[in-house]
C-alpha cells in the first residue's frame, strides 16, 4: 500500500485507532472518508477536518453496510483502499453465562461479521480498481489470550486467519491484503484503557504504523515494535511465558 494517492474508507473512525489514522492519512495525501454510527459526532468531525468526507454506518448492521457501501462508491469510484477498523471489546466471566453471552455474541457480531461484511460489500469494486488495498484489523490477542477477554481473542485470532485465506484467494487480483496488529493502545476500548501504563499511547502507535506503511509498502503485517512480544511468543517457544506475563501484568487488558 502507498503511504499517498489513495481514496480509502475506513468505518468505525469517529475515536480512537481509527479517527487517528484517518487523519494522519489525509494529512499525507489521501482522500479518507470516515464511517460511523452517531450522524452528529461525523458531522461535528467533517467541520473540523475539511477535506474529511463521512458516512454513517453501523458495522452490526448487514443492511447499514450495503447502504454505506452504495453511497462511498457512489461519491468516489476511485476508492482502492478499505480499512474494516470497527471493532467492540468486551470483559466477560465465563462462570457465569447468563451475565457475558449477549456481549459474547456482540464481540463476533462486530468484529468477525463486520469485516467479513464491509469486505463482501466492496471487494468486487476493490478488484476493479488497478490497485488496491483491504486493510484488516486483528490484535495481538490473536496471538496470546488475555485471560478477561475471550470472545474478543477469537474473533481477532478469526480475523488473522481470514486475512491470511484472503491474501491466497485475492492472489490473483490487484487487490493486496494488509494485516495491521495493534498492541493494547490508549484509547476508550476498554474502561480505563486511555490511560493504562500497558498500553501504547495512541500518538506514538499511529506514528509508528504510518511510518512503516511508508518503509514497508509490500508488508502483509503491520506490527509495531511493542506487539511483536505477543505475535512470536509460540514462534520464540516462550508461549507460556508471555500468556502468564500478558494475564500478570495487565488482568483486565487496561
Amino acid at each position: 500500500m502507498d503511504i499517498s494517492g489513495n481514496t480509502i474508507f475506513i468505518p468505525g473512525a469517529t475515536s480512537g485507532i481509527g479517527l487517528a489514522l484517518a487523519l494522519e492519512l489525509k494529512a499525507r495525501g489521501n482522500t479518507v472518508i470516515i464511517g460511523g454510527r452517531r450522524t452528529e459526532l461525523l458531522e461535528s468531525l467533517a467541520a473540523a477536518q475539511p477535506g474529511l468526507d463521512t458516512v454513517t454506518i453501523d458495522t452490526a448492521d448487514a443492511a447499514s453496510i450495503r447502504a454505506a457501501a452504495g453511497e462511498v462508491l457512489a461519491r468516489h469510484p476511485d476508492l482502492n483502499v478499505l480499512v474494516a477498523m470497527a471493532g467492540i471489546m468486551r470483559v466477560e466471566d465465563w462462570h457465569q453465562p447468563e451475565t457475558f453471552l449477549a456481549d459474547a455474541e456482540a464481540v463476533v457480531t462486530t468484529n468477525v461479521l463486520g469485516p467479513i461484511r464491509l469486505i463482501a460489500a466492496f471487494v468486487e469494486h476493490l478488484r476493479s480498481r488497478p490497485a488496491a488495498t483491504i486493510m484488516t484489523v486483528s490484535s495481538g490477542l490473536a496471538f496470546a489470550p488475555l485471560r478477561a477477554t475471550p470472545s474478543y481473542n477469537a474473533s481477532k485470532a478469526a480475523i488473522h486467519l481470514l486475512s491470511e485465506s484472503l491474501r491466497l484467494q485475492l492472489a490473483d487480483t490487484g487487490v493486496r491484503v494488509v494485516e495491521l496488529v495493534p498492541p493494547a493502545v490508549r484509547t476508550g476500548l476498554l474502561p480505563g484503557q486511555e490511560e493504562s501504563e500497558f498500553a501504547m499511547p495512541l500518538d506514538d502507535f499511529v506514528a509508528e504504523v504510518v511510518g512503516l506503511i511508508e518503509s514497508q509498502p509490500d508488508a502483509r503485517e503491520i506490527q509495531v515494535e511493542r506487539v511483536k512480544f505477543l505475535r512470536y511468543g509460540e514462534a520464540r517457544g516462550d508461549y507460556d511465558q508471555v500468556v502468564a506475563t500478558l494475564n500478570q501484568a495487565d488482568p483486565h487488558g487496561k
